[in-house]
């Protein structure tokens, strides 16, 4: 039996609900094999309010890591997710196209959970140049999709978020979605799809309450093995709406800052249909 199998250039979060551990469970629930380049390490500060203190990797470490498994072992999809430097988003740019990765999924993280400070100006600068132009999807959240964007707030309307993802588009990436989720007060949670074509909406129901930590990282990551197990596009994004929307529904408290997904829901789900 040939295994599938996924690079995610990502962070570590040091409490487990995010970064490479969120990547990693979701594709094992998949039945991808993961790997991974660390690009940096992520801690909680327990005595300061959960504080996020955010390490990076010096980028000839990740280099190394990416050229042990693109060109020792080779992968059927890449998802990126927390690229903290200008360097280090110009590094997995340039090489996802050196390896012809066609399946790239960009998770364009910024800034911490719940936090709108991005992590360095240059970072959206460095996304849109470099990064942007090699997905195959990207999936920015509100905040993300106004820094790639260049708009002066963050979306609030369909008509922004519509706006915000077609600017996003012209700069090369094939799909973006616009994770919207809850947090605009409409009757379901959602998200906006724009191909360059049509704008869709990814519909599921509003699941209150519920906790979220890592809700990115998981549904890119499903959207990432999906493609690697050699679905559509257009099958990888439901069967990443999907996955999120269980992980979502089966979610927990870890302690008092924080909450996670919960990686077993999708399986869950399909164990009681079978």
């Amino acid at each position: 039996m040939t295994m599938k199998k996924a690079l995610t250039i990502a962070g570590s979060d040091t409490s487990g609900g995010a970064g490479i551990q969120a990547d990693l469970k979701t594709m094992e629930e998949l039945g991808v094999y993961g790997m991974t380049a660390l690009t940096v390490i992520v801690a909680q500060d327990p005595h300061n309010a959960w504080n996020h203190e955010v390490f990076p990797i010096d980028t000839t470490l990740i280099e190394k890591q990416i050229d042990t498994v693109l060109a020792g072992i080779g992968v059927d999809a890449v998802k990126t997710g927390m690229l903290p430097t200008p360097e280090i988003i110009e590094l997995a740019a340039r090489k996802i196209k050196e390896y012809g990765i066609e399946n790239a999924v960009v998770d364009p993280v910024m800034a911490c959970k719940g936090a709108d400070e991005i992590l360095d100006p240059n970072v959206a600068v460095a996304m849109r140049q470099h990064l942007v132009p090699v997905a195959k999807i990207i999936t920015p959240n509100l905040f993300e999709a106004r820094m790639l964007a260049g708009l002066d707030k963050t979306p609030s309307t369909m008509d922004e978020i519509k706006e915000a993802a077609r600017l996003i588009h012209e700069l090369g990436a094939e799909i973006v979605i616009v994770k919207v989720g809850g947090k605009l007060g409409f009757d379901t949670a959602f998200d906006v799809l724009y191909d360059g074509n049509e704008f869709r909406l990814l519909e599921s129901e509003k699941i209150e309450p519920a906790f979220t930590h890592g809700g990115g990282c998981t549904f890119s990551s499903a959207i990432a093995a999906s493609l690697a197990n050699g679905h559509t596009v257009e099958e990888a994004i439901e069967i990443g709406k999907e996955f999120i929307t269980e992980a979502v529904r089966h979610s927990f408290r870890l302690n008092q800052y924080v909450g996670p997904t919960n990686h077993t829901g999708y399986r869950k789900k399909l164990a009681t249909q079978s």
